[in-house]
């Protein structure tokens, strides 16, 4: 019978550990989120032997086990706590050949914690071209370890490190840099009082915001204070001592284990870091990088999200013309089929904008753009790896809310994704496009159409207005992490495909199968309040419209006939009456009932506004020109006058501009989040904010 093994991966950002990962389990592999929290987990098994596999773990990256993040919470929590059922046998401490000296204080520290644990030092293809060698014999007895040279890119090495994990039993656990020695006193009477656990966890769970085990860290700390008190600056100056003594450990190890001729290091990296983070250039350069995602993720993409748009429509067509007539048919055609078609007309955009920041992260631009950017974001309480998703949230909020998976800061992270449905996406446009077009007129100042520049501020608003939400949540949550900055540069290099591609799969089916079930549900919600209505007048709709329309002598062709019938139909639907309950509601924004019916259709997409208003007005089809004339006709039905002029245009505008009216992108918070809560603020506080706005706007211009 096979046996399994639990195998924790850690190591520092940006240290190829999940090309190690992907090289260990190939596509055995699963992606999820840790109970409670939204942080990233993967899992893959990979076969050691004909009776031995290893359930792989690939934890979060972290610099220490001195916590300051979220995602380093979890590794401590994990190391220390033995009931946990992920609790590994063995550790695989992944490092950089380059950046050795910096990646062993995470190795010492979990050497101390008396796991058995392997250090993989990766991208060793790279020592000879750097000038680097390694007395690995020498090395191994000193860190009293076994070391694997692994290169995840020529996937070189794997068969001794799984070697390694196969006889992990072999390894010593015995500390390679005994933190006690920094107060021999203290972690003497720790060890006294606690004889049965090991001293470096007391220490940790002290020192750390976290729990393991049975064991209460306010009851250790408490029985700790009984020997000899230590104030909070005490403790801190004492993990100021051990990671100085870890440090010296680490220097004379690597003096003795390491030449490198640090001449090869000058050259190529060097120029180019100058250039890509210059304090001019350096903009430059990440402008033209995400102008042009931007214009992949919202021009070129527009096509095969035409072609499944269309595809889409085809096929419910074929299922009403093909399926027995009845409920169940429509339930398919109209429901179902357009609900999953709201799905997978995402995933182009987020197939491409994962493809694209998985070529910066690979190639170690990404980790450039987060020092160009985080001094500047940091004052709003964001990160330099925010700079990609909220640009990104111009195209579509959905991708550019997964693309905040990257920020590791989970204080950080939040505000990302609560902030990134104000800035202007592409589902916008159709709504301004209109509006502007009815309520601005087509002249000009100075060469500067009117119309055009209505449409710049409406971005500039939006993007303004997620920046100063940004500060004004930083300023409101409260959290208990420290945030450092501290980010690591990692050499240039070509990015692998196969990475990039698991990358872009792993995104795209987490929104399918997470999100995408939510969507659905929604889609179908919202069909049935538009497809059913209340009493006789929606169910005798054919009837009724028919005879109006004979009772006047109106001469229309079939298509007009359905068309005035589906509109009649909307307006007697569960959701028409909705419009006309909260009429009272929006007339003072200077809306009618219609327009009500649209904004309530617009919280499953923006774009939908335009459809709705064209069936409201028995238009006939969604041309724009057509729309808009009868739009210009309507008449306000409490104050007279057009109901579309510049007041009540500016009040739409300023709705629809701060609104949160997208359920996919509620759906996807949700995802991120993994709880309602916030999802359900964001609709609050911004459909809110949308309506004293616009209240505002328009009592002003009316």
């Amino acid at each position: 019978m096979m046996r399994q093994i639990n195998v924790a991966l850690v190591g520092n950002p940006n240290t190829g550990k999940t090309s190690v990962f992907n090289n260990l389990t190939g596509l055995n592999q699963k992606v999820g989120n840790y109970p409670g929290i939204t942080v990233e987990k993967k899992e893959g098994v990979a076969k050691l032997n004909r009776v031995l596999k290893a359930h792989i773990i690939d934890l979060p990256g972290t610099y220490s086990l001195n916590a300051s993040s979220l995602d380093e919470n979890i590794v401590i929590e994990l190391l220390l706590n033995k009931n946990d059922k992920d609790y590994p046998d063995v550790v695989v401490v992944v490092s950089d050949v380059e950046n050795l000296k910096r990646n062993l204080l995470l190795f010492t520290q979990i050497k101390d914690l008396g796991i058995p644990t392997i250090l993989a030092i990766n991208m060793a293809d790279r020592m000879e071209r750097k000038g680097i060698s390694l007395d690995v014999p020498k090395l191994e007895k000193q860190l009293k370890t076994k070391i694997a040279l692994i290169s995840a890119r020529k996937k070189t090495g794997f068969d001794k490190l799984k070697t390694l994990i196969t006889n992990y039993k072999q390894l010593s656990t015995e500390a390679c840099c005994n933190a006690s020695r920094v107060d021999t006193e203290y972690f003497g009477n720790l060890k006294k009082t606690f004889p049965n656990q090991n001293t470096y966890k007391l220490w940790l769970v002290i020192t750390q915001d976290v729990n393991f085990g049975n064991l209460d860290r306010n009851q250790i700390k408490n029985k700790a204070k009984s020997f000899e008190p230590k104030s909070d600056s005490e403790l801190k100056r004492l993990q100021q001592k051990e990671i100085i003594a870890r440090y010296t450990f680490i220097n004379d190890t690597l003096k003795s284990t390491m030449t490198k001729d640090i001449n090869m290091a000058k050259g190529l990296r060097a120029s180019l870091d100058r250039l890509l983070m210059h304090r001019i250039w350096g903009y430059l350069i990440f402008a033209v990088i995400l102008l042009l995602i931007f214009q992949v993720i919202y021009d070129w993409v527009a096509y095969p999200m035409d072609f499944i748009d269309e595809s889409f429509a085809h096929f419910s067509e074929w299922t009403r013309n093909t399926l027995p007539e009845g409920q169940f048919t429509k339930l398919i055609a109209e429901g179902i089929i357009p609900g999953i078609g709201g799905i997978v007309i995402f995933i182009p955009q987020i197939a491409f904008l994962f493809f694209f920041i998985s070529i910066l992260e690979e190639s170690g631009y990404m980790s450039r753009v987060v020092f160009l950017t985080d001094k500047i974001m940091k004052k709003f309480g964001l990160s330099g790896k925010s700079i990609v998703p909220l640009v990104s949230g111009t195209a579509c909020a959905i991708p550019a809310v997964m693309a905040s998976r990257n920020i590791e800061n989970w204080k950080e992270r939040l505000i990302t994704i609560l902030v990134i449905p104000f800035t202007t996406c592409s589902a916008r446009l159709p709504v301004y496009l209109i509006i502007i077009a009815l309520v601005i007129p087509d002249k000009s100042f100075l060469g500067v159409n009117y119309q055009g520049l209505v449409l710049l501020l409406l971005y500039f608003i939006g993007f303004g207005m997620a920046v100063f939400s940004a500060w004004l949540l930083h300023k409101v949550m409260k959290t208990s992490h420290k945030t450092y900055f501290v980010v690591e540069m990692p050499n240039y290099k070509m990015p692998i495909a196969k990475n990039v591609l698991i990358t872009v799969l792993d995104k795209t089916k987490s929104f399918v199968f997470g999100a995408g079930k939510i969507i659905l549900a929604i889609s179908i919600i919202l069909w049935v309040l538009a497809s059913y209505g209340p009493n006789e007048k929606f169910k005798n709709a054919e009837n009724i419209v028919k005879t109006e329309v004979k009772t006047e002598n109106l001469v229309l062709t079939p298509e007009e006939l359905d068309t005035k019938i589906s509109s009649y139909k909307l307006r007697h639907s569960y959701i028409g009456y909705m419009g006309k309950g909260i009429e009272p509601v929006v007339q003072p924004l200077g809306y009618d009932w219609k327009i009500g019916i649209a904004v309530i259709s617009s919280f499953a997409r923006r774009e939908v506004f335009v459809g709705t208003l064209a069936t409201i007005y028995s238009v006939g089809n969604e041309n724009e020109e057509t729309i808009k004339k009868r739009m210009s006709k309507e008449v306000n039905p409490v104050f007279g006058g057009k109901l579309f002029n510049l007041a009540s245009g500016i009040s739409l505008l300023l709705f629809y501009a701060f609104a949160m009216q997208c359920m996919s992108t509620l759906a996807v918070v949700r995802r991120e989040t993994n709880t309602w809560k916030w999802p359900i603020l964001q609709l609050v506080f911004m459909t809110s904010f949308a309506y004293i706005v616009s209240l505002i706007a328009y009592q002003i211009l009316k």
